[in-house]
């Protein structure tokens, strides 16, 4: 018999486990079952129960895999959702597919993010965390369809044409002339310019994704350009310029086709940014689609109307502060512009868009960054559109005729874009309102919504005047066609400035043929300047809360200065 503990006992019990591991095949976690004397009977009910609950491991295993398989990832992609305001590098998932915010904005219904990829970077499928890595995209987009024309004149074309899709995203297009490349875009629209009188040319339009895919081209369509102007120019030779809204302030909600037709030039109101400190406009009409709208201003300017597109306003700030916001600025203008055929564009800048940046002295070489942007801007928008697309400008009385006494800060903070502009600018119409007094060339005060005030203020810039002071460098006169004056149309239309149109009627009378009323100002050319343009006002949608008193009364005054008529306004 062996004596337990001793050596020969251990040496057996090694040997029984050895054998029960080869018969048994049991793996060391069961072993660690083995307790006490019955070693084989208490092993075989380790090594049973173990089997019997394998099944029971197994799912408990897969199940935790499944959940850690579609457990959301940090990183994982939110969806898209409009009036969420992303910033640059933002991650969101659309329609199965992930994209990177590139541009800071506040998403609207329509700016999708396969539909606009300025705002928008594809950056993969959205795999909810796994899958495999999708391979190249080798699908063309769609083919563009509806190739059309919204304005046609003697050098350039408006082409505008339905978006294509693309299954990962379209990200612009090119337009052919006769076969050749001549220019691309973003948007589903183009201005083709440099382009011969009477002339037949043939166009094509072809759609193109991140990947180089490019579809098949669009139908034809043949275009002759005309032996003039797109439109007929306003009719007389004083013009009546009124400013729609493209919102709702109580005043009147009004269809565009609906403005009075004793009105010449419609500034539509505003172009704003898609968001704070970025330079990429957007404009969307509140009150009509986008194909109605269009139709309304092609509606408005076959009755020989101009309708502009007005940017900014007491709410758009615009700061073109360095040229990636500069660029953004002229082809977000271009892109609207050729979409719905506006005429031209409108300036309208307030409170901070222009203000003159410590030691910028001198209006003739400006070098505050925002306001050479913005210059450089206009210019390019201008040079793109070509000769017949006007420009106007609404700036306050601070910003212009303030700059006679001081210059700096806001102060004169136009004076470097109209002189910049000047060759370029068709009208430019100061708000004569929300301003109090300011001082004439004559060194004398004058009150807002007076006649003297807006004889005073128009006739600076008539003249010409000093900047900062009589020793500075002299801001040189407009043409008389150049000026019109901006008054509010109703006195609910502004805090301040309303000029009842008798009063109003005295100062131009004075200004266009020098008939004195026996005001306190006295002009400086006592004949008065027969080219003065007309008048501005701020707005149709106040006019038409009071019944179109305003244009009732001053259509027909302004008619009496002239029965001449033009087939077209040259610029």
């Amino acid at each position: 018999m062996v004596r337990e503990g001793s050596e020969e006992a251990l040496s057996v019990r090694r040997f029984d486990e050895a054998r029960i591991d080869r018969r048994l095949h049991v793996s060391a976690p069961v072993k660690l079952c083995l307790q006490g004397e019955n070693n084989l009977v208490q092993e075989g009910f380790c090594l049973n129960k173990a089997v019997r609950f394998r099944p029971v491991i197994t799912f408990a295993l897969a199940f935790l895999l499944i959940i850690s398989w579609f457990a959301p990832r940090a990183d994982a992609a939110a969806l898209w959702q409009a009036g969420t305001a992303y910033k640059k590098g933002d991650l969101v998932t659309y329609q199965n597919k992930d994209y990177e915010c590139i541009q800071p904005h506040t998403a609207l219904t329509g700016w999708e993010p396969s539909n606009v990829p300025a705002l928008w970077k594809y950056v993969g499928e959205n795999t909810g965390g796994g899958g495999e890595t999708p391979g190249p995209d080798t699908t063309p987009p769609s083919v563009p369809t509806g190739l059309t024309t919204s304005s046609i004149t003697d050098t350039s074309v408006n082409l505008a044409w339905s978006a294509s899709t693309d299954n990962v995203g379209v990200t612009g297009y090119e337009v052919y002339r006769n076969g050749v490349l001549v220019t691309s875009t973003s948007g589903a629209t183009a201005v083709v310019t440099g382009l011969t009188a009477g002339t037949t040319y043939v166009f094509t339009v072809k759609a193109k994704d991140a990947a180089g895919n490019t579809s098949a081209a669009s139908t034809s369509l043949s275009v002759t350009t005309s032996n003039g102007s797109s439109h007929p120019g306003p009719t007389g030779s004083k013009w009546l310029i009124g400013y729609w809204h493209n919102f709702d302030n109580g005043s009147t909600n009004i269809r565009l086709r609906n403005v009075s037709t004793a009105y010449d030039v419609i500034n539509v109101s505003f172009a704003e940014p898609i968001s704070h400190g970025s330079g990429t406009l957007a404009f969307t009409p509140y009150n009509a689609t986008v194909a109605e709208f269009k139709s309304d201003i092609a509606y408005l300017q076959s009755q020989g109307k101009k309708v502009l597109l007005s940017m900014g306003g007491a709410n758009g700030t615009i700061e073109l502060t360095d040229a990636t916001k500069r660029q953004q600025f002229e082809e977000s203008l271009k892109s609207i512009i050729s979409t719905y055929g506006f005429n031209g564009l409108d300036i309208d800048l307030e409170g901070s868009s222009l203000s003159l940046n410590a030691g910028d002295t001198d209006f003739r070489s400006p070098t505050t960054p925002k306001i050479v942007h913005l210059i450089n801007g206009v210019k390019a928008v201008k040079s793109h559109f070509g000769a017949n697309f006007i420009l106007t400008a609404a700036p306050e009385t601070a910003y212009v005729q303030g700059g006679y006494l001081s210059y700096g800060g806001p102060w004169g903070a136009y004076l470097p874009v109209i002189h910049a502009l000047r060759n370029d600018l068709t009208l430019l119409h100061v708000q004569h309102y929300n301003t109090g007094s300011m001082v004439g060339l004559d060194g004398r005060s004058y009150a807002q919504g007076t006649a003297d005030f807006h004889v005073a203020m128009a006739e600076m810039l008539l003249q010409g005047f000093n900047v900062g002071g009589s020793s500075g460098p002299f801001f040189s006169p407009l043409r008389p066609d150049q000026i019109a004056i901006g008054v509010p149309a109703s006195q609910q239309a502004a805090g301040g400035g309303y000029t009842t149109p008798a009063e109003l009627q005295k100062a131009l009378n004075y200004l266009i043929k020098g008939v004195s009323y026996g005001g306190s100002y006295t002009l400086r050319q006592p004949a008065g300047y027969a080219g003065l343009k007309g008048i501005m006002t701020w707005s149709i949608n106040w006019d038409s809360y009071t019944n179109n008193q305003f244009s009732n009364a001053h259509r027909s005054f302004l008619n009496g200065f002239s029965t001449q008529t033009t087939k077209e306004a040259v610029y």
